[in-house]
């Protein structure tokens, strides 16, 4: 099975990419992300620091190391921005699981009214927010470095195997509570692959699953279908490469080639692949800019690729 959730969010992060590619005029009136004097906070400093505190909640900055040796961020909002007065012991925790191509601030783009951390934090959850290996807050090893392609040797396998058992345990041994999961995209097959299996079942609380896996061939703009299989017919020519960069040169010179097929527009590119999006403005998508996409492994990208299913 090829997962639709995964597809559809990669050929939306290859459409952002393109905006990077071809003309985009953003709105001027973006102010998500800066702190009480104005400022926007250096996205370096930390998605706690630029996403979370800006807004009034106490974030703290985590790292979880996994039996393989990857240093994963991981993002704790223990409380609303109106509370202050809850024991966070008696809390439930939740644990939200990003999907390929991007990290833990995708769940971060909006207002604080609209952003899922800081909405549950204010209903009383305490929220953990997760960083799969190889995204920018996730680019340590305890022998490897990023430059070594023995760094990118994984694909969403090793994920389920290490990754998400590290963040589960990690969580559970600091809450002492069952766990609450929100995956999206590629953190829903993880979770599935994981819970099929029986593991992490002894911690887990509930689970929400968004955009979970499906078949390609359920696609039905031809957008979504000519990327899509463009996307998995080119994929296997950037194998010599160890990181999938999608801001690289190589991830570059394919998304051009899809652009020259003329049935695709580059200049309308979302409402092509979603139709007219009610939430989609020029402000999100300058501050998806500003954050996303996100490296992964070419070895993870192959992989999903290679679980196609067309008519």
């Amino acid at each position: 099975m090829v997962f639709l959730g995964f597809m559809q969010f990669s050929v939306l992060s290859l459409c952002f990419i393109v905006l990077t590619t071809f003309p985009y005029q953003a709105s001027s009136r973006v102010s998500f992300g800066r702190n009480q004097n104005g400022v926007n906070p250096h996205l370096d400093d930390g998605i706690c620091a630029s996403a979370v505190i800006v807004h009034g909640y106490k974030c703290q900055e985590l790292q979880v190391t996994t039996k393989d040796g990857y240093i994963l961020s991981l993002q704790r909002i223990p409380e609303g921005r109106l509370e202050g007065r809850n024991d966070v012991s008696r809390k439930q925790p939740v644990i939200l699981q990003h999907g390929v191509l991007v990290d833990g601030m995708t769940w971060l783009m909006n207002p604080p009214e609209q952003d899922l951390p800081l909405i549950l934090a204010d209903h009383g959850f305490d929220v953990w927010i997760a960083n799969t290996r190889g995204t920018r807050h996730s680019r340590r090893h305890v022998s490897l470095d990023p430059s070594n392609p023995a760094f990118w040797n994984w694909s969403w396998d090793e994920l389920v195997i290490y990754d998400l058992p590290a963040v589960f345990d990690y969580v559970f041994s600091q809450t002492g509570q069952k766990i609450n999961y929100v995956g999206h995209s590629l953190g829903t097959l993880i979770a599935l692959a994981s819970f099929s299996e029986g593991k992490l079942i002894n911690q887990l609380k509930s689970a929400a699953l968004l955009s979970p896996i499906a078949y390609l061939s359920h696609m039905n703009t031809a957008l979504g279908v000519i990327a899509a299989k463009s996307f998995i017919g080119e994929i296997t020519t950037l194998f010599g490469l160890a990181e999938f960069n999608p801001k690289g040169l190589p991830v570059d010179a394919f998304l051009k080639s899809l652009c020259a097929d003329p049935r695709i527009d580059c200049y309308d590119l979302m409402t092509a692949l979603t139709g007219k999006n009610c939430c989609l403005n020029s402000s999100t998508v300058e501050r998806f800019l500003m954050n996303e996409p996100q490296s992964t492994s070419t070895k993870n990208m192959v992989h999903l690729a290679q679980s196609k299913s067309f008519p």
